[in-house]
């Protein structure tokens, strides 16, 4: 009976939650220059790699800005840094080589993004966020328009929202620690990554939702709350076996992929099960607490 223990899970998801927005507050994000500007170059040395420190020594007489660093590969470095002219860039490479002469760089990448194009970026993202909850809200109101008992159609789509609002956060707060902490930014990958949790964490509600209208329609089960948990029941596996096959590729990615996919696949890895815990345990008992408050109020 997962309805039954449903003050638990929502004790439980407003701590994660309210901790997620404690640390988005007090840490923020670290957006990286696709939205603040700036350059990345991407080297690999032909021997061993050196320490990132040893690294920003040797490029302390350019001057770069700030400086993040992320190994790439066995032997490859990814340099993150404000933007830079070409001559700048140019610098770099020599002074590396001059550097290591037994140890040589070769250039993989360099990427230069201005600081009007990043503001543009940061803009366009938060419209495509906010269109994309709204589309959101109206088809889910769209879909279970003919479903008005005992709860509305609207709050559906209201009740898949605050599980969406539920799996951003989360992933938001840790990659909010991670920058503080790791230096790890926000970049166009992750944002994807964000966007795509939005359409997977739909996906298991709608899932659980349709199951719900079917066994309204069908009489099975004597009250709302029982009808919702027999829909639980009834998908629970097929929302736990599609959610960890994805979470298998996802790790193969992180682990495997790449220091470019690596955040990537993290931020997804954890929307996906936040997505999976808050389809079962959050959207659907929402829906019935709602329920079970207008009984009261009536």
């Amino acid at each position: 009976n997962f309805i039954r223990y449903r003050k638990i899970y929502f004790v439980f998801s407003g701590i994660l939650v309210i901790g997620s927005i404690f640390c988005l507050i007090n840490f923020g994000l670290n957006p990286g220059i696709d939205f603040t500007g700036g350059s990345i170059l991407e080297i690999e040395y032909t021997n061993e790699r050196p320490l990132n420190q040893e690294i920003k020594e040797e490029l302390n007489d350019i001057d770069l800005g700030e400086i993040y660093i992320q190994p790439t590969g066995e032997k490859g470095v990814l340099l993150r840094m404000k933007d830079i002219s070409e001559e700048t860039h140019q610098a770099i490479i020599k002074k590396l080589n001059k550097n290591n002469s037994s140890n040589k760089v070769e250039e993989r990448k360099f990427e230069s993004i201005g600081p009007t194009i990043g503001k543009e970026m940061k803009s366009k993202t938060k419209v495509v966020a906010i269109l994309s909850l709204l589309a959101v809200l109206f088809y889910i109101a769209l879909a279970f328009r003919r479903v008005s008992r005992p709860v509305a159609s609207w709050q559906y789509g209201m009740a898949a929202l605050i599980a969406l609002f539920h799996d951003i956060f989360i992933p938001l707060g840790v990659f909010s620690i991670l920058g503080a902490y790791q230096g790890v930014q926000i970049t166009i990958p992750v944002i994807a990554a964000f966007l795509t949790v939005l359409g997977y964490s739909i996906n298991d509600s709608v899932v659980v939702f349709d199951r719900v209208r079917e066994n309204i329609i069908k009489r099975k089960g004597v009250t709302f709350e029982e009808t919702a948990n027999i829909s639980l029941n009834q998908t629970l596996i097929r929302s736990v076996n599609t959610s960890f096959t994805t979470l298998l590729v996802l790790f193969a990615i992180f682990f495997f992929g790449g220091e470019t996919l690596k955040y990537f696949a993290l931020a997804l890895i954890i929307g996906i099960g936040c997505g999976t815990y808050s389809s079962i345990f959050l959207a659907t008992p929402v829906l019935v607490s709602w329920s079970n408050l207008k009984k009261r109020h009536k």
